[in-house]
């Protein structure tokens, strides 16, 4: 049956249900689009013949609210929606956000924090047996022991917090769907503790005698040495060939288990998720309250792959996605692409192709479906692998088709190319055609920074790498007559970054004399790299110290550096100037940052001689 799945009892009735199979309790809107996790897995469910109802942005502060649907014959899912409920509701500051792009309107406020601990409480209030899986974005990546950057503490498992029976981690159609046929088989859940990418609860290690014991969660929770380490075994058992099962101990509480991840879905696989009878849109119910703002940002927008192995350190995608890229075929790509085309509001313009990185459309080398992503070697860096296949064939050839599609005008890349990966491919295709074709003035692409040392505790290449790449856009842009730029993505405040590394990076700036509108202050979220140097002062790949900037003023002065022509900026530039002993940068010179600060005396008047304008002069009568 086409439409919608059901919101409501009269819902469930006009399709003649008197109960569902699973209730998926979500912290975004209902929007029933491949781009949002919950309707990529109520729609599997829905085609492996199972009845899903859907409770999105329940009431927190009332039981009644997630009764609307009665029990579940099965399970009730939970999702906090596509994002981290805190990163949802929080900014780097810590301060509030204003909007939230999944709910309608944009209005803020319609999710608890900690939207999957609070949801799950509030199911276990009024439903004691019905069992309860959690999953996406907020239960992976907290699925073990994880510093908690809101709170600044180290956090248990949420499957402890929650009271949930199963953590579904990672993509989760596989573990999902075979948890689904376990239960309805009748396999009680507390015995679903074989299922690859899923973690769960445990009295004993009896019958987990394979396990990787990791230091247990008070041992972490006062021992930054001890959480490293504990990350470090975390991170080199990401994949889901090589990956052990681990084991993480709550004293009396027992076990938390996670099991190896999922294998990565298969072409044809990937086709299949993709090709769902997605209604492509927003509830109808949400309409009045002008629809749901995050659609617009990949309503025409495609998903050509899954998984990234660059590996930069402060993304949670290898804890998430995995690093084995996973691709759609050319024909299921193709056929939304057409479908596009049909909307009232499409307007000849599909916004992107891509996936976490836009150019990645094959696993890095053959090695990794045989053998899984090596554990002790990135493929990027610090430099390509040797056996990194690095061609843009297939992708090319995707886009080229895409060109042609009746009704399509042009299609942009936006979510991002890997200038590294474009610069090791000998063949220059690829960033012709990028250029010729699918840039509207501007190109953003992530240096993150300059300073070598910064640079390594990213995971990110030298920089000299990204300023052959800038050189080879500018010469082909030139050659085909083209005013196009690029604009960096650059990072202030990252675990290794001192004042004068910032400094270096403002250095930067000047000489392209580029000031980005925007910058990203480094955000600690759980499950990264970067966190764990945040939260440690260590790098968990060597276990090496690492400076860490952590006192809102110094990182005030960091993000500044970037902005340092912005005239409210020049007090935290001087004062970061100074601390970096880089006075020299204040001044008139061709190379300074800033001038200095003029005192004026009781004339009115510069030291110097200067007359100081009067800034709001009367007006002439």
């Amino acid at each position: 049956m086409s439409g919608f799945l059901p919101v409501s009892r009269a819902d469930m009735e006009e399709r003649g249900w008197e109960q569902s199979d699973f209730v998926y309790v979500i912290g975004d809107a209902y929007v029933d689009h491949p781009s949002f996790g919950p309707a990529i897995i109520s729609r599997l469910l829905e085609a492996r013949g199972y009845k899903v109802g859907i409770i999105a942005q329940p009431d927190w502060k009332d039981e009644t609210s997630i009764q609307c649907l009665g029990a579940p014959r099965l399970a009730f899912l939970v999702s906090g929606g596509n994002m981290d409920s805190m990163v949802n509701h929080y900014s780097v500051s810590r301060r509030h956000r204003k909007t939230d792009s999944y709910t309608p309107g944009g209005v803020m406020g319609k999710r608890p924090d900690r939207a999957v601990t609070v949801y799950c409480n509030l199911i276990r209030k009024v439903y004691k047996q019905v069992p309860i899986v959690i999953g996406g974005i907020e239960a992976s990546l907290r699925r073990l022991a994880h510093y908690d950057y809101w709170s600044d503490q180290v956090k248990r498992s949420v499957l402890m917090d929650s009271q949930a029976d199963l953590l579904s981690y990672g993509m989760g159609e596989r573990s999902v769907a075979e948890i689904a046929d376990a239960l309805a088989a009748g396999i009680p859940v507390s015995q679903i503790t074989y299922v690859a990418g899923t973690a769960y609860r445990a009295k004993t290690l009896d019958d987990v005698p394979d396990a990787v014991v990791l230091p247990d969660y008070e041992t972490v929770k006062e021992d930054k040495r001890a959480y490293a380490e504990s990350f470090r075994i975390q991170y080199q058992n990401t994949d889901p060939i090589r990956g052990k099962r681990l084991a993480e101990g709550y004293g009396t509480r027992g076990y938390v288990i996670q099991n190896p991840p999922a294998m990565p879905l298969s072409t044809e696989e990937m086709d299949q998720v993709y090709g769902l009878p997605y209604m492509r849109t927003w509830h109808p119910a949400y309409e009045e309250a002008g629809g749901i703002p995050a659609l617009s940002e990949v309503k025409f927008s495609l998903v050509s792959s899954r998984g990234c192995f660059g590996s930069c350190s402060f993304c949670a995608l290898a804890f998430h996605q995995g690093r084995i890229v996973q691709v759609r075929s050319h024909a299921s790509i193709l056929e939304e692409a057409a479908l596009l085309t049909k909307e009232d509001d499409f307007k000849g313009y599909i916004h992107d192709v891509g996936g976490p990185t836009a150019d990645f459309r094959a696993p890095a080398c053959e090695k990794q479906l045989k053998s899984g992503a090596c554990p002790g070697r990135q493929c990027l860096f610090p430099s390509p692998c040797k056996n990194l296949k690095a061609s843009h064939g297939d992708y090319l050839e995707l886009l080229r088709k895409l060109r042609k599609v009746p009704g399509v005008k042009k299609v942009f890349i936006r979510s991002g190319i890997r200038f590294d990966y474009v610069m090791a491919d000998r063949d220059d295709s690829f960033f012709w055609e990028l250029c010729k074709y699918h840039i509207s003035g501007q190109l953003k692409v992530a240096p993150e920074h300059v300073s070598p040392r910064v640079l390594s505790r990213m995971g990110k290449p030298e920089f000299g790498v990204y300023l052959a790449f800038a050189d080879k856009f500018k010469k082909i842009n030139e050659k085909l007559g083209k005013k196009q730029y690029l604009v960096p993505y650059l990072m202030s405040s990252h675990p290794g970054c001192t004042m004068k590394d910032a400094v270096l990076l403002a250095e930067y700036l000047r000489d392209i004399g580029h000031m980005p509108e925007q910058v990203q202050d480094f955000y600690p979220t759980p499950s990264t790299l970067s966190t764990c140097m945040y939260h440690t002062g260590l790098d968990p790949r060597t276990m090496e110290p690492v400076y860490v900037p952590k006192r809102p003023h110094e990182k005030a002065m960091q993000r500044a550096l970037i902005q340092y022509r912005l005239p409210e900026n020049r007090r935290l530039v001087a004062e970061a100037l100074r601390l970096a002993g880089r006075g020299d940068l204040i001044g008139y010179g061709n190379k300074c940052l800033i001038r200095p600060e003029m005192e004026k005396n009781r004339s009115g008047r510069e030291k110097g001689g200067r007359k100081i304008r009067n800034r709001h002069p009367q007006k002439k009568r």
